[in-house]
């Protein structure tokens, strides 16, 4: 059986890579000869030896002719490996992302549908243990996802305006959960003003935040876990947040150190089988906070715990206010997110709803989802069948007002069923569901005539609301 682990066709495909640059430098040494070859014979100076300038221009010329075609097959055989990996990838996401649909998705339902007041504390904290690692495995799968799209060049950043005392208090708030766990009190503190809006990419930045404190909590069993923030402004470069990220934790030797930004790397073998994880986050980490204009270092000392600070650029503050005391805007932002979750109105659908998906435990779910919701259901088993249902009740005057689309399905995907009701003429709202996550994916269902696309495994709220925002609006009760 062949091997199609992802750390086998890396391999590979760095393998052919090497060799591509090999026959590229011997094509430019050949060139190089010919053109000194032909220039020797324009000018009629003798060639040195016995042979004629025309014998040995000739024989270069062949050399030259063999290793062109040498550089295109091996450019042919990395740009297959390529692909080859790229669909593996796609795959291993779209067979661990469905599963984790139905996991996530029913676990969720016993808790916000279940007489869950009633269970007793050990199916409480069973159903905990599911969504929590059914998490884990999501952003393991992230995180390969990422170095993937890292190595190949293809991934990209916002530079969009946001509030970073927002995010810190975001993930301060969520990170304070694992430290309560594990009893370890959790610091947050600003070192001087702090703009209140910066120009950044706010997923990234909180990937690297959430990375770095998880890694403090995980490796600290004593003392404390703190986060330091500071604006550093120099006159010779552009103004940077840092963060600092301080624990007490096992530390490390300046031998685990050096490892310790490299893929699938962790300080030592006993600290993988003691703690788990993959040593990928912390290598994402710095490519993504060098893509945000900053980098991230660290010090550390074994049985006394780590530093990792990070920075990243923050634009030009010139007419940015700054938040002279940050820790009070916090605690704000903290109470109108609390008053925004209460006051907010469960999402209510109105409407028929066609749900391609042939995965039965996701079709089950999805539309246990959206009748609770108050829509009615018509659910589908591939692009075929919803093809036709579609047609069918359009030209009866009777048509769908939204139809939920799976992409990868038998007899007929989501993308050909998109496509071949766009060409009819089909003109309702079609919504992607897909648990392909890589690059190019929302392109190309937005191609295929889809007008929304949501990522496996669902998040129920979010869902809902993108799918009320494509049907008709309740009439308000008179």
């Amino acid at each position: 059986m062949s091997d199609t682990s992802p750390s086998h066709w890396t391999g590979q495909i760095r393998a052919l890579e090497r060799r591509v640059r090999e026959v590229e430098a011997e094509n430019a040494l050949q060139r190089r000869t010919v053109e000194a070859l032909l220039a020797a014979a324009v000018q009629g100076e003798p060639a040195a030896g016995p042979d004629q300038p025309g014998d040995r221009i000739r024989s270069y010329t062949a050399a030259l002719e063999s290793a062109n075609r040498a550089l295109e097959e091996y450019s042919f055989k990395a740009l297959a490996a390529t692909r080859a990996k790229s669909e593996f990838l796609a795959n291993m996401s779209h067979e661990i992302r469905t599963p984790i649909t139905a996991i996530m998705g029913f676990a969720e339902a016993i808790l916000i549908h279940g007489d869950i007041t009633r269970a007793p504390p050990e199916r409480i904290e069973a159903i905990d243990a599911i969504l929590r690692n059914s998490r884990y495995l999501l952003e393991l799968i992230d995180d390969i996802l990422d170095l993937s799209k890292i190595e190949a060049g293809r991934l990209e950043v916002e530079n969009t305006v946001c509030c970073p005392v927002s995010i810190i208090a975001d993930v301060v708030r969520l990170m304070q959960v694992r430290a309560s766990s594990k009893r370890l009190p959790m610091v947050l503190d600003y070192r001087g003003p702090v703009p209140e809006t910066i120009r950044t990419d706010p997923t990234r930045l909180r990937q690297i935040l959430i990375n770095l404190l998880g890694n403090a909590i995980k490796f600290t069993e004593s003392g404390s876990v703190r986060l330091e923030v500071r604006l550093v402004q120099d006159q010779a470069a552009q103004p940077c947040l840092r963060f600092d990220v301080i624990d007490t934790g096992i530390g490390m030797t300046a031998k685990q150190m050096t490892r310790l930004f490299q893929p699938f790397s962790q300080a030592d073998h006993s600290t993988a089988r003691c703690f788990g994880g993959t040593g990928l986050g912390l290598a994402i980490s710095r490519k993504l906070a060098e893509m945000l204009g900053g980098d991230i270092t660290a010090r550390s000392e074994p049985g006394k715990g780590s530093v990792f600070c990070f920075t990243i650029a923050t634009g030009p503050l010139e007419a940015v206010k700054m938040l002279d005391r940050p820790a009070d805007a916090h605690v704000s932002h903290a109470e109108r997110a609390r008053q925004s979750a209460l006051s907010q109105q469960p999402v209510q659908l109105h409407g028929r709803i066609l749900l391609a998906e042939d995965a039965p435990d996701n079709q089950r779910l999805i539309s246990f989802f959206l009748n609770k919701a108050g829509a009615e259901v018509v659910a589908v088993e591939n692009g075929k069948l919803a093809y036709d249902a579609a047609i069918e009740n359009w030209k009866a005057d009777h048509p769908f007002d939204l139809i939920v689309m799976d992409m990868q399905m038998p007899v007929l995907d989501g993308c050909q069923a998109t496509k071949m009701l766009r060409v009819a003429g089909y003109p309702g709202p079609i919504i992607a569901l897909t648990a392909n996550a890589m690059a190019g994916e929302r392109a190309k269902c937005l191609a295929a005539g889809c007008n929304e696309y949501a990522v496996k495994p669902i998040e129920r709220a979010s869902l809902l609301a993108m799918l009320a925002s494509h049907l008709p609006k309740l009439a308000p009760a008179s």
